[in-house]
């Protein structure tokens, strides 16, 4: 690289055909500024001040992440890109060695200026002049591509204007770019901030007398030019927003007259001069928001490099570990990734900690943190930053900025129209005044295919609703806000049923769905409208279940509830709302009397308005709710209860869905053979009707009735078919994209496990698991977790297996959710049996006998039956007889229920018995006549020991 005469240097690390100039932290290779991060110029540089030695792993990583743990692979991701860099084409010439075990070296030849001239031939010595830049940061975060970036603009066009909100670093950036076109420019340097100065008309004096030159006063613009003629000069002008006109005037005019001027400018608009090139600076890149984030995937990401190590610095002692990562990314999504609000967070993190800061940032508490002694008085604090902003404001724009406050994520000219539109303001005044607040970089604006729409930075946002309370328009600005959105529901929805969440009316309203949620809590709040509420609240309710918000719907219903006013008792307006509750606070909250009540009170509001539809609804809840607490009796009465209902209310949807709600009744009242049939005729309705998918109360009836054929046809000796049916539940599930149809369908587990495939079973409880608490599904999660315990114990994980089982059904009882009560009680007693456990085991099982004999749940009978008989029989003082006559009585109950495959085990149950104690041809001949039945699913575990049992004997 030539350079164009003789400078002082210091630092400047040379190996061809690259350059490395430390204090600007800039890299050339020839003429060209390469692009290069942060850490991986910290690694470069200490790589080359120990040129020729080993640099250990250890120093590299303190020096590119101070005071931060982090893996190795960032280093090793970091040194590959330097060598890609260097060595792009793949020549083999080697810059930096990997030396194993111990680190890296830097082995191309270097040479090293320090405090000397770094000279070009021939050229005279010529100094710097004037240069009263501020110092560079010695460290930036996230910007060194901008920078090198900007630098190559501002050589090509000379006039660069930096545009962005307070606090984002538009002076940071500005300096850095002049510092590293000081090279290449030289001579004349000046920086000026436009805060500072009393009198905006005095800009070109005080240029001048930085120069030092002597400026005209009749014309100080002229003056100015006529000196700089001829000379390369470099200015930067700061905080040009405090007086734009006079600053664009003066940077229009320097550009235009003086060929060698190179002009930097920062605003928070753009001065909209003539040969003006705008770089809107944005925020730094903040993590996404996703719980499954590790602090490596934190560290990616600018505003959380920043954050930590301000953080660190501020006194945060101890290492970020994978549990803060979530925390460090949501107060980097807060405060918008916006520099200046990252180090005021940063500075309160050594003392609160993290999870503090971010809690006192969700209240607006960081509007009034103080920042750094050495702050320009504009940045001590948010607040201070926003007022410099604000003050600039028409009283139009000061208006609408803290009236859009109330809007959540985007929003339109119309929607701002609708809410800020009065007797003083036209919408075209209205429309003028967005445009303007975007240009001063209050409102951000994006186009979206024709339409621009507005948001706010979510600090922005603070300051405006502030400032709203302040002006004492806050409950106006968010009763007008509630009452548009409740209009547009109206229009579109109205009050319908709480269960038509998948109507298509619903789709266009995916982005107006922070804006209801916003209007509803504040309706629904102390501060709102009890009128409006409870009408808001029945009208969002689909809405918000079709978004699976259903703890946010259960508590905007209970609410809605108890604010209702006394007229709208007993009509729809309250039969929408008890649905909504009851649907929402069962698969959220359990099984409570609160969801019978909500149930019970709804079904007698639309027996009473003689609304059919919804004494379905009610029906198929009160169904669900009586089988999910454990009363099966009660269960298949209603289900009863509601074909009689759809029948003569000729609701075809409701003749298949009590069909397949009676199946699945019979099956858990242990009938097996009425619950196949009753599935099979739904199905069989369900083509004859063209009704395919029936929704009742949210659930969609086949996936029910395809999850309990499975368990029934298993239990029937249909293992091959039985499978074939899981899968096609957990298929047809999946197409539907509804979590409570998917947590039902992924029941099957228990399918699977008992046909032998254990790995198929561990996946299904664990997706059931993962969707559950996804959702906020509770019950389903415990349900999950008992499944895992099951199929522990069938692995021998037996501590693990059976601490997991009683975990979950201490939740389940809890929940009030015992559906599957006596099931996992019967795993329990089988893994501590296998513990030897025989005490705790036998009461276990006692408990689920009692339990299935009271409740009408009997499927479970037989094979409790068995597991007793084999408690009792491993007991150091067993009862021979006692233990045969629970296999008997168990062996009668499956054959009474048609659950040939609970036969079956009690049958190989009392051949193992009657083979302790020699030949028994009555075991044998029982064992024979069962297996024979089968006539498919020869492969599962049971029919597998019973051949073997029966080959043993030469029974075939």
């Amino acid at each position: 690289m030539t350079e164009p005469a003789t400078r002082l240097r210091k630092d400047v690390f040379v190996f061809e055909p690259f350059r490395l100039y430390v204090a600007e932290r800039a890299l050339m290779k020839n003429d060209e500024p390469l692009a290069v991060g942060g850490r991986a110029l910290d690694l470069l540089i200490a790589l080359l001040e120990r040129a020729g030695e080993v640099v250990s792993q250890k120093d590299l990583l303190a020096r590119a992440w101070p005071n931060l743990i982090v893996d190795e692979a960032n280093l090793r991701v970091n040194i590959a890109g330097l060598r890609k860099l260097f060595d792009p084409v793949g020549t083999g010439q080697r810059y930096i060695a990997t030396v194993s075990g111990r680190g890296y070296c830097f082995v191309a030849p270097v040479q090293r200026w320090t405090d000397d001239v770094f000279p070009e031939a021939g050229a005279a010595p010529v100094r710097m002049k004037n240069s009263c830049l501020p110092a560079p940061l010695t460290r930036m975060v996230g910007r060194d591509e901008t920078v090198l970036k900007l630098s190559a603009e501002l050589m090509k066009h000379r006039f660069l204007s930096i545009v962005g909100p307070g606090g984002v670093g538009k002076t940071t950036v500005a300096i850095a770019v002049a510092h590293a076109a000081l090279e290449r420019i030289g001579e004349t340097t000046c920086f000026v901030d436009m805060s500072s100065l009393a009198d905006p008309a005095s800009l070109p004096s005080t240029i001048g007398s930085s120069f030092g030159c002597a400026i005209q006063p009749r014309d100080p613009t002229s003056s100015l030019i006529t000196f700089l003629r001829g000379r390369a000069a470099l200015l930067v002008i700061d905080n040009c927003e405090t007086a734009i006109d006079a600053a664009g005037d003066l940077a229009e005019r320097l550009h235009r007259h003086v060929e060698r001027a190179h002009i930097i400018t920062t605003s928070r608009e753009a001065l909209r001069a003539d040969g003006e090139r705008v770089h809107i600076l944005n925020s730094l890149h903040s993590p996404p928001d996703r719980p499954d984030l590790t602090t490596n995937d934190i560290l990616c990401y600018p505003a959380a490099q920043l954050f930590v190590e301000r953080a660190s610095a501020a006194g945060l002692k101890t290492p970020l570990t994978d549990p803060d990562a979530p925390t460090v990314g949501r107060i980097c999504r807060r405060l918008d990734g916006i520099p200046l609000a990252l180090e005021l967070a940063a500075s309160r993190a050594g003392s609160l900690g993290l999870r503090a800061t971010a809690d006192l940032l969700e209240n607006g508490f960081a509007l009034a943190w103080k920042g750094r002694r050495t702050a320009v008085a504009r940045h001590q604090t948010i607040t201070t930053m926003l007022d410099w902003s604000y003050r600039i404001l028409s009283e139009l724009e000061k208006q609408v900025l803290c009236r859009v406050s109330v809007f959540v994520g985007d929003f339109s000219v119309g929607l701002a129209a609708a809410l800020v539109l009065d007797a003083n303001a036209s919408r075209q005044a209205i429309t003028e005044a967005l445009a303007g607040l975007a240009s001063k970089s209050l409102l951000a604006a994006e186009d979206d295919d024709g339409e621009t729409r507005y948001h706010l930075l979510e600090i922005t946002r603070s300051y405006a609703a502030a400032k709203l309370e302040q002006r004492g328009d806050a409950h106006s600005t968010h009763r007008k806000h509630a009452m548009i959105f409740c209009e547009l529901l109206w229009r579109r929805v109205g009050l319908r049923s709480v269960f038509d969440s998948e109507s298509s009316d619903l789709l266009g309203f995916g982005g107006h769905v922070g804006n209801i949620r916003a209007a509803l809590g504040w309706a629904l709040s102390d501060r709102g409208d009890p009128a409006l509420g409870p009408q808001l609240a029945a009208m969002a309710a689909p809405l918000l279940i079709r978004y699976s918000l259903f703890d946010e719907c259960r508590r905007s219903c209970q609410r809605a509830l108890a604010v209702l006013p006394h007229q709208e008792e007993g009509q729809r307006l309250e039969m929408v709302l008890q649905a909504a509750l009851s649907y929402t606070s069962m698969f959220t909250k359990g099984n409570s009397g609160e969801v019978q009540a909500a149930l019970q009170r709804g079904l007698a509001i639309a027996v009473n308005l003689g609304d059919s539809a919804h004494q379905l609804q009610f029906l198929a809840g009160l169904n669900a709710f009586l089988y999910r607490t454990g009363d099966f009796r009660g269960s298949l009465a209603v289900a009863r209860q509601a074909r009689a209902t759809a029948k003569s209310s000729k609701i075809a949807a409701g003749v298949v869905a009590a069909e397949w709600m009676l199946g699945v009744a019979y099956h858990c009242v242990g009938n097996q053979y009425a619950a196949e049939h009753h599935c099979q005729k739904g199905m069989a309705h369900s083509i004859e009707l063209a009704v395919h998918d029936p929704i009742l109360f949210g659930y969609d009836h086949r996936v029910r009735a395809l999850v309990g054929l499975a368990g029934t046809l298993w239990l029937r000796g249909y293992a091959s078919r039985a499978l074939r049916t899981a899968a096609q539940a957990i298929r047809e599930a999946e197409t539907k994209s509804e979590p409570i149809s998917l947590c039902m369908s992924l029941y099957t587990a228990q399918v699977f496990l008992r046909a032998g495939d254990v790995q198929r079973a561990r996946d299904l409880s664990d997706r059931l698991v993962d969707c559950a608490t996804q959702h906020g599904l509770d019950p389903f999660r415990s349900i999950g977790m008992a499944f895992r315990g099951e199929v522990a114990v069938h692995k021998g994980e037996l501590e693990t297996g059976t601490e997991l089982l009683r975990q979950a059904l201490v939740s389940l009882h809890s929940e009030e959710h015992e559906i599957l009560h006596t099931i996992f009680s019967g795993a329990l007693a089988q893994g501590l049996r296998l513990q030897q456990r025989l005490d705790e085991a036998l009461a276990i099982v006692d408990g689920a006998i009692d339990r299935a004999n009271g409740s009408g749940g009997a499927v479970e009978l037989a094979e409790l039956l068995r597991l007793k008989a084999e408690i009792v029989a491993a007991r150091k003082q067993s009862d021979r007889g006692w233990a045969l006559d629970l296999i008997d009585r168990s062996l009668d109950t499956g054959k009474e229920q048609g659950a040939l495959a609970y036969q079956l085990r009690s049958a190989i149950t009392l051949a193992r018995f009657q083979g302790q104690h020699g030949c028994d041809r009555r075991a044998q001949n029982v064992l024979a006549s069962i297996y024979t039945q089968f006539t498919e699913g020869f492969e599962t575990p049971d029919l597998q020991t019973a051949r073997a049992i029966l080959a043993s004997h030469n029974i075939s």
